[in-house]
């Protein structure tokens, strides 16, 4: 049973005694730590004590929008594994599924097409039991075969088609801030006022950094965010594809090249929050680097397409085309949920900007959909 709120509003408190008294004992923890125990905590963390996506949580992502997200990133999917040549056996794996809506509406879609689902085995990577119980009755009636795995690493071998959609964001970030001509790491202390506060931690011995700084005459307290944990991803998509054909997708909302700013952000209740209080309870993401990404990608081998808006993303692979079939048989209600739906996922002022799309493939793979003039 999922947990209810009063439940996880207990063991958030918890959470945030437990921090307190690290810092008391040790000092300062880094804003990565913090994030990532406040995320991952094995019993009082974000993710393992709740289910936060929806109407009733805290928000909702493009799979709960419309119907049409999942669809078509399951006819790229099929698209890829043509380019594979159709192999009679492929992993369709998900990097945190969610409730399981993307991949539901994804199976549907693929149920239509010859050979896909006779060769698919799907394959998703979670480590929060309430969402998993979720993902289970989502996909209880897709007819597909099904593993959970903690880590990339544990995923079944052979060729692989990875979605992730909206999870580099949700993995920790290092802040680096700049002062008097170095970088330190952003640390969290024990404020005056008893609360959690940020403060400066020791210089940093980052010496490219540094005369990268100084050459864009960057003010005092600039923000630097580096994602170890985003490179440790990529690392793991590349050891993958040195053994057999892989092609990722990944979208998220973030920016297209590196650079400074604070982008660490909380969301409850479908608002922004203060990301130190309330540790465990409230969701703490961060902007994706979708330079630094590519860049790592390159770094590893991989061939790496985009950034590429989601609104045009969708659009290239049939969304309008998707939603003129889909309203033929509905209700007038229904077309106007539809419509609306979809027009969120494109519109420039909603997701249709903010929200890009990175395209990662092994070397012996063509460019994938919508992605072949985004070299």
């Amino acid at each position: 049973m999922a947990p209810t709120h009063t439940q996880t509003s207990m063991e958030s408190t918890l959470l945030s005694v437990r921090l307190k008294a690290q810092i008391a004992r040790t000092g300062p923890i880094s804003v990565e730590r913090f994030m990532d125990v406040c995320m991952a905590d094995a019993t009082a963390g974000y993710y393992p004590s709740k289910q936060p996506i929806g109407a009733g949580g805290d928000f909702i992502t493009a799979p709960e929008v419309s119907q049409v997200f999942g669809e078509l990133l399951g006819l790229w999917a099929y698209a890829v594994w043509q380019s594979m040549g159709s192999p009679e056996q492929v992993i369709l794996a998900e990097l945190g599924p969610g409730r399981g809506t993307l991949m539901a509406d994804a199976l549907r879609g693929l149920r239509r097409l010859p050979g896909f689902t006779d060769s698919a085995k799907v394959a998703l990577v979670e480590t929060s039991p309430p969402l998993r119980q979720a993902q289970e009755e989502a996909l209880a009636d897709s007819g597909a075969d099904i593993s959970w795995h903690e880590r990339i690493e544990e995923l079944p071998p052979g060729p692989i088609i990875v979605i992730a959609n909206e999870f580099i964001d949700a993995l920790p970030i290092r802040q680096l801030i700049w002062r008097t001509g170095q970088w330190h790491e952003r640390c969290v202390l024990i404020g005056l006022d008893g609360g959690f506060a940020f403060c400066d931690g020791p210089p940093l011995a980052v010496e490219n950094l540094r005369r990268n700084a100084e050459l864009q005459q960057l003010p005092d307290g600039s923000i630097l965010e580096i994602r170890p944990a985003a490179n440790a991803v990529i690392t793991a998509l590349a050891a993958r594809a040195k053994d057999a054909p892989l092609a990722a997708l990944i979208i998220d909302y973030g920016h297209e090249a590196t650079g400074c700013g604070d982008t660490l952000q909380a969301v409850s209740r479908h608002k922004f929050a203060d990301p130190l209080e309330q540790p465990g309870n409230v969701d703490l993401t961060a902007h994706v680097d979708f330079g630094a990404l590519k860049d790592a990608a390159e770094a590893n081998g991989l061939l790496a397409y985009g950034p590429k808006a989601q609104g045009a993303l969708l659009l290239e692979l049939g969304l309008d085309a998707r939603l003129e079939r889909l309203c033929q048989d509905a209700t007038q209600d229904e077309r106007d949920g539809l419509m609306s739906g979809t027009r969120r996922l494109v519109d420039p002022a909603a997701m249709g900007l903010l929200f890009k799309a990175l395209a990662i493939t092994s070397q012996d793979l063509a460019p994938p959909p919508a992605f072949r003039n985004s070299a």
